[in-house]
């Protein structure tokens, strides 16, 4: 062999070793596309799903967490004692935890998320979850006991949610833009509007994951997102927005789709304080006006489950209250008569990105036009759809998929932003609090939802399913979803 071939050999060598070492290194990276974009990324202080998807389990952890599968296990605290009247839990904590910023996690960081979520001047969107807390006192630097007002069977369930993960006094500051928790991934950019990048935390307690760095990337619009996913330009596409492309990603070999259920009850959010939905004969006429099977098939292409209430179906106490409101125009108009309004009404319908609603919308405005409802759509982005109806109470409907776990209790909750005021509602969700045993609070489970069914409180459309597509090679990723999460730490690819 010639010098000269035997350098070319040596090169074509070094080219190959350097592509295989290129390709070897980009098994450890991944894109995953998403359609919204989070506000900010404080899951403490907002309510948008958006965040939870990239910082949960990934940037910040709790004393508890959810698993895939929907189960409830231990996070930061590695085992908690309950006291024999159910009021008292002191939880354990894993030694050696830091934060990012290489401070150390401590029941005293316990103390403070604990009581920054139950703070009178509290921005947790879900307050409510820890309004049973009396005290949180720390033991020493590895225990904390929290005590209840009165027990609580679904505490532990609460401390799961990504509004109970544990923050520091030290980086609190600067959450929402530079998030500084304990998990296996460390937050390194936001490009707005465009994508946040995330890199494995060398320093993580528990084991350390496949990948090394994560990408999470924001598509919008439904063809955008069907170009890059068949491009390649992305792994994996979360809650994929175009069901109407799927059937060619499961025929074509590159891809895998995946379809699971999620705990988001997809709903005709209603006013209840606003005319004329304070009349439930409004609201009832509403329930009647609604196809739900329409609003499937149009908007979502036969991808969820028709509900008749706030409860997912996948839940061994859900009870099938569909025939409540069957789809029924001539009663809806006789309601409507009934109500004082013979020729309909006006009202708004403000509908936020994603396809179910935007898609979803259109349908239900022509139902309620059958029936001399006048709906005006009004388009929002996910930023103004938070602070014009969810805090501001500014609309007459909406829709919106209300994706976290078991939540029926938010209907106790008049301040809600649908506003639905009930003493009955409300004395049942103490009584659910503070029952612990599981046939009790399946049957209390059950009249709550038929309570919030036969009040007509908003449309109850269907279950979403969680519709997400990735390349062929990835494993690891969440078929059902029982929380907003995109849980990376189980994420690598098929070699």
């Amino acid at each position: 062999m010639t010098k000269q071939r035997f350098r070319s050999f040596a090169s074509a060598l070094a080219l190959g070793a350097s592509l295989f070492a290129t390709q070897a290194l980009a098994k450890s990276d991944i894109t995953i596309a998403m359609q919204l974009e989070p506000p900010h990324l404080d899951p403490t202080s907002a309510a948008a799903q958006a965040i939870d998807s990239v910082v949960y389990t990934n940037i910040f952890e709790g004393l508890t967490r959810f698993m895939g599968d929907g189960s409830v296990v231990p996070g930061l605290a590695e085992s908690w004692e309950i006291s024999d009247d159910g009021t008292i839990y002191t939880f354990k904590l894993r030694d050696g935890v830091t934060f990012h910023d290489g401070t150390t996690m401590d029941a005293e960081d316990v103390k403070f998320s604990l009581d920054r979520a139950t703070a009178e001047d509290s921005a947790n969107a879900q307050k409510a979850l820890f309004a049973g807390i009396e005290t949180v006192e720390v033991v020493d630097p590895l225990t904390v006991q929290v005590t209840l007002k009165e027990p609580n069977g679904n505490f532990l369930f609460n401390l799961a949610w990504g509004d109970a993960v544990i923050v520091a006094p030290e980086s609190i500051e600067n959450i929402k833009t530079n998030p500084v928790g304990t998990g296996a991934f460390t937050f390194a950019d936001w490009v707005q509007g465009d994508s946040i990048t995330l890199n494995r935390n060398p320093d993580y307690w528990g084991d350390q994951p496949a990948l090394e760095t994560a990408t999470f990337k924001f598509i919008s619009d439904p063809t955008a997102a069907f170009a890059a996913m068949m491009a390649e330009d992305v792994d994996v596409f979360d809650n994929f927005p175009a069901p109407e492309n799927l059937p060619q990603f499961e025929a074509d070999p590159r891809f895998q789709v995946l379809v699971g259920s999620t705990e988001g009850e997809t709903i005709l959010s209603t006013n209840n304080k606003q005319e004329p939905f304070d009349d439930v004969l409004v609201r009832q006429a509403l329930a009647h006006a609604i196809d739900r099977q329409a609003i499937i098939d149009g908007a979502m292409f036969g991808y969820g489950t028709p509900i008749g209430t706030h409860f997912a179906p996948h839940n061994p106490a859900y009870v099938d209250l569909t025939g409540n409101s069957a789809y029924d125009p001539e009663k809806a108009k006789a309601l409507l008569a009934e109500a004082g309004y013979p020729d309909g009404f006006e009202t708004t319908l403000h509908l936020p990105p994603p396809s179910y609603a935007r898609r979803g919308g259109e349908i239900i405005a022509a139902q309620l036009a059958e029936i001399g409802i006048k709906a005006e759509i009004i388009n929002v982005e996910w930023a103004q759809w938070l602070e014009s109806v969810f805090k501001g109470k500014e609309f007459g409907l909406t829709i919106v998929s209300h994706t976290e776990p078991m939540d029926i209790g938010i209907y106790a909750r008049p301040e809600y932003y649908f506003q639905y005021d009930s003493t009955d509602f409300q004395a049942l969700m103490e009584t659910l609090n503070s029952t612990t045993d599981p046939d009790e609070r399946t049957r209390l489970l059950g009249e709550a939802q038929r309570l919030i069914a036969t009040d007509y409180v908003n449309g109850y459309l269907f279950q979403l399913a969680k519709l997400g597509v990735a390349k062929a090679g990835v494993q690891g990723l969440w078929e059902n979803a029982p929380t907003a999460a995109i849980d990376l730490t189980a994420i690598s690819w098929d070699e």
